[in-house]
């Protein structure tokens, strides 16, 4: 089975304090052969980029409205006049509130959902044709 990989680099920034922020170069993930999850992965120019993986379901509806809870949690809103999503995210390690530029993001999700549509997700994972297979031994 062909897999399909689509992937977007983009600046986050890592919001300090309600005057500060920095830029966070990113890169947005999803994989057909993983299609619930979205991946994505920080400093990726670094020696030891820093990823994440969450429902691709719960950033969907974020770009809409605020939803998640525990160690992501996503939402809309404004910054300097521009729509963008936050992200808050939680780790034993630490916290981050990310900034992402909203254009970008529901642009890369529509490839992700026209790559696998929604409701179709568990057809990528062969569990019909692996369960089969083990039936048939």
């Amino acid at each position: 089975m062909q897999h399909t990989v689509v992937e977007r680099e983009l600046e986050l920034r890592l919001i300090l304090s309600p005057e500060r922020s920095i830029p966070v170069p990113a890169r947005l993930a999803y994989r057909s052969d993983d299609p619930f999850a979205v991946h994505v992965i920080f400093h990726i120019n670094s020696e030891q980029p820093v990823h994440w993986t969450f429902a691709r379901e719960l950033l969907v509806e974020g770009v809409f409205r605020p939803c998640g809870n525990g160690d992501v949690r996503v939402w809309p809103t404004k910054s300097q006049g521009r729509s963008v999503v936050l992200m808050a995210l939680s780790s034993p390690d630490g916290d981050a509130l990310l900034e992402a530029p909203s254009a970008q993001v529901s642009a890369w999700l529509e490839r992700t959902l026209r790559a696998v549509p929604p409701g179709t997700e568990g057809e990528q994972l062969g569990l019909d044709e692996g369960l089969a297979e083990l039936l048939a031994q």
